[in-house]
């Protein structure tokens, strides 16, 4: 079925003159127009006058609009004429920032408008109903069609170049108090000017999207920095990642929940000693044999000792008693506690597990050499308790750090999207706040 707004025919132009220069003039939407610039002198003139009187002398414009004025192009099945263009600028910090605002008509359906920006283009409608205020402060948000819009930057815009046009009495040099707010990629923009507030919505758009919808020959320019209401290209990154962390640790919890079914973690020795500071370096012993069964596999040596600001160094030998194959291991245990004016305080541990991977079955003893501590103190009762097959928690640690990484590191390119967008507003991410100079 064909759209008959899409398909019907754009009405020809009307031929007039410019009263101030005389040169030919054409009327696009005539009847829909309430100002027409004239390209050769700048007058702007009133589009409701059979005359067309003056209403303000000028200077040919200089403007070079992107779309041509004339132009016609399909957006959204629409068809629309580009009949006006104008050039708006605020200034900021003593800085001009300008940007270029098109008029598109079609007779059945009015105008459509689009601005552009150092390459970042938006689509724009005007507004039937006003938004409504969902909170104040220094950041107000405005709400529509469920989205929320913060606050972005407020400024005096006025305007510095037409040509064509416009469905309001326009002027050069016309100035308007401008608010927009941001919920990218959406825009909300309020313009106040004698106490009439008019609203508008731009939604974001790809510059290639309308060269095409306009058939035009020439690429525009490719966007220069970040745009008020431009999309965060990184925004779904945090989100990607974090449902593959997801399944990654589900994963990784399966593999625990295995490892500490299948681990046997059987207890083959369990003993407890006494350490005489008396004999100094000759308080070297054996322990008796005990037997280490199955396939190869890791070993567990719990060390406890009853230390109370002391330490104690141990030298572990496990010994196979078959082939004297050697396996030799150091640990010192050492715990200190008191109270000072913050209250009390320990650091250090009374235990520790050593680990040993993939140990032969065979028959096995330790050689135990203790040493050191505190000189004040004769003696130290400790334990050793030998475990076969434990399970190990230590690969599911550093696999949940390679898993986290990358999550952590993709919120950084969002962010940093984030801070570049508000650095240009009134609301900059831990900065001071920036206004017109025109306010």
């Amino acid at each position: 079925m064909v759209n008959p707004v899409a398909s019907a025919p754009v009405p020809r132009a009307t031929a007039f003159h410019c009263p101030s220069c005389g040169a030919s003039l054409e009327l696009h939407a005539q009847g829909w127009a309430v100002t027409v610039v004239c390209g050769s002198c700048g007058a702007q003139l009133d589009a409701a006058n059979e005359q067309l009187r003056v209403l303000q002398y000028g200077e040919k414009p200089r403007l070079s609009p992107r779309i041509p004025l004339g132009t016609r192009g399909t957006w959204k099945g629409v068809a629309w004429e580009a009949i006006g263009c104008q050039v708006v600028t605020i200034t900021v910090e003593e800085v001009d920032y300008s940007w270029t605002e098109y008029v598109c008509f079609n007779p059945f359906r009015g105008f459509l408008y689009l601005s552009e920006y150092q390459g970042h283009w938006n689509v724009i409608e005007k507004l039937r109903r006003r938004p409504t205020q969902s909170s104040g402060g220094d950041q107000p948000t405005f709400t529509l069609d469920g989205r929320t819009y913060k606050h972005f930057q407020t400024a005096v815009a006025r305007t510095t170049a037409a040509l064509g046009e416009f469905p309001w009495e326009l002027r050069v040099g016309d100035r308007v108090v401008s608010q927009d707010y941001v919920a990218a990629p959406y825009l909300l923009s309020a313009e106040a000017s004698e106490g009439e507030i008019t609203w508008s919505q731009g939604i974001y758009t790809r510059g290639d999207a309308i060269q095409k919808a306009f058939g035009l020959p020439r690429e525009f320019m490719a966007p220069i920095g970040v745009f008020a209401n431009q999309p965060n290209p990184y925004a779904d990154l945090p989100k990607q990642l974090g449902k593959r962390f997801m399944l990654g640790v589900l994963a990784l919890v399966v593999m625990l929940l295995l490892t500490i079914t299948m681990a046997s973690d059987r207890d083959v020795f369990s003993q407890t000693y006494t350490y005489d500071r008396s004999v100094g370096e000759n308080g070297a012993f054996v322990t008796s044999a005990f037997t280490l069964e199955g396939r190869p596999s890791g070993v567990a040596i719990d060390l406890r000792a009853d230390l109370a600001n002391d330490w104690v160094f141990f030298t572990l030998s496990l010994i196979n008693e078959q082939t004297g194959a050697t396996r030799e291991v150091t640990r010192q245990l050492e715990y200190y506690s008191g109270t000072d004016s913050d209250g009390s305080w320990s650091e250090g541990d009374r235990s520790e597990t050593v680990r040993l991977s993939s140990v032969p079955a065979g028959r096995y003893f330790l050689r135990v050499q203790p040493e050191g501590g505190d000189v004040g103190r004769q003696s130290v009762n400790y334990t050793l308790r030998v475990r076969r097959d434990p399970p190990h928690y230590g690969f599911y640690g550093l696999a949940f750090l390679v898993l986290v990484i990358p999550l952590v590191f993709a919120l950084f390119p969002a962010a940093a999207f984030e801070n570049r967008r508000w650095a240009e507003s009134d609301h900059p991410i831990g900065g001071t706040t920036t206004t017109s100079d025109d306010e």
